[in-house]
């Protein structure tokens, strides 16, 4: 007889990795089935931005636990997470100064170190910045990045030492019921019987979600970065830019280079097969966001393409995730669809999905306003000052 878990979880980037965590330091008997390698698809091509500027109460909250772990990640979870606190900038034009006034405001209120730049005091900040077209800066000095495949690794790692078994290239293959009750898993190597069952799928969201009868409004679009390499008189690192008027973002990354990509809702028209899509970068996506970068940071007219890549993002309609359990009382739990946010999220998403699944009777985050149900209620998640896709 197969042996039996307490959870089954479903893919293994961060979420499932975070989750499977979470889960097993409290005594759960956790599996984790992939369809590939841990880390290995969206998670592993993620740009690995760790922010905190958000435009509703929740989701700051989110943000701010998760840049605590990040920062202390060796003595929380126990591996390095290759975390460079860069600082973050995110700049705003005249119609969104009032924005992004509010959101600084809202997320000091939650804790979080940000503050209003001024102009002069951006380009104290960042020497090389062109400031046209923008009249004010949010920053927040503890912000930056992270290594996306340390990151997975060590929460990987950390599971597997509080007992979970996560087990790649194993495609589940469908959800098992009896009557209301998820009963398991099936896969391709077996069935592996289980009292709940978490789609942490991200692209193959809606695909899983599928197998136990739920239409989840989760599309697989294909999100492009690019790599520039920074002349040698500016190798050192410069703070994580959301450049709101050019509708991109730049970071630095090891080597003296600078990865960027957009934050445009365009993205969403990008629908693909997350099994099958160009993983390689556009040329003319190269030209476009080197253009805008350079525009930015015109004093690094030197610098070099160094190609790039193309990852997914799982988007929703209100570019938040669902989070919910599916039918409730099913043991049947939905947490995907990050449109791009999960990594800077998944600390906090695994323990609001470890509180949610063990019914905790304190829950630090409340996952009512990622329900699946707020479509249909015409209740999407929504900031009161939001700009592009940043949340």
């Amino acid at each position: 007889m197969a042996d039996s878990y307490d959870v089954a979880i479903i893919g293994g980037g961060i979420m499932g990795c975070c989750t499977a965590y979470e889960l097993a330091r409290r005594g759960l008997k956790v599996i984790l089935l992939e369809k590939d390698s841990i880390g290995g698809a969206s998670t592993g091509r993620s740009s690995a931005i760790v922010r905190q500027h958000y435009s509703n109460e929740l989701t700051a909250r989110m943000a701010l636990y998760s840049v605590r772990v990040f920062q202390h990640f060796r003595d929380l979870i126990g591996d390095d997470c290759g975390f460079h606190r860069t600082g973050f900038v995110a700049l705003a034009t005249a119609s969104d100064r009032e924005g992004l006034e509010a959101n600084v405001a809202l997320q000091r209120a939650v804790g979080i170190e940000t503050s209003v730049l001024s102009i002069a005091d951006l380009r104290e900040l960042v020497p090389t910045i062109d400031p046209a077209g923008i009249v004010a800066a949010a920053y927040e000095p503890e912000s930056g990045y992270a290594d996306p495949h340390l990151t997975v690794s060590a929460y990987a790692a950390a599971a597997r030492r509080h007992g979970a078994q996560l087990v790649p290239d194993t495609e589940v293959t469908g959800i098992t019921f009896a009557g209301d009750r998820v009963t398991g898993v099936a896969a391709r190597t077996g069935r592996y019987p289980a009292a709940r069952v978490i789609n942490c799928a991200g692209p193959w969201g809606a695909r899983v979600a599928a197998m136990a009868g739920i239409e989840a409004p989760i599309h697989s679009c294909r999100a492009q970065v690019a790599v520039f390499r920074r002349p040698d008189e500016y190798a050192a690192d410069h703070p994580v830019v959301l450049d709101f008027p050019n509708a991109a973002y730049y970071r630095a990354e090891t080597g003296n280079l600078t990865i960027a990509g957009l934050i445009d809702p365009a993205e969403a028209k990008a629908v693909v097969d997350p099994d099958d899509y160009d993983e390689t970068i556009d040329a003319d996506f190269i030209e476009l966001v080197g253009a805008r970068f350079l525009s930015r940071f015109p004093m690094m007219a030197s610098t070099e393409s160094r190609g790039g890549f193309a990852g997914l993002y799982a988007i929703t309609p209100d570019w938040h995730p669902i989070i919910d359990e599916v039918p409730e009382g099913s043991g049947h739990y939905l947490c995907t669809g990050f449109s791009g946010h999960g990594f800077k999220l998944g600390p906090a998403v695994g323990r609001m999905v470890a509180d949610m699944v063990t019914e905790a009777a304190s829950c630090e985050f409340d996952p009512r306003p990622f329900r699946l149900s707020r479509y249909a209620e015409n209740d999407p998640v929504r900031g009161r000052y939001e700009y592009g896709i940043a949340g």
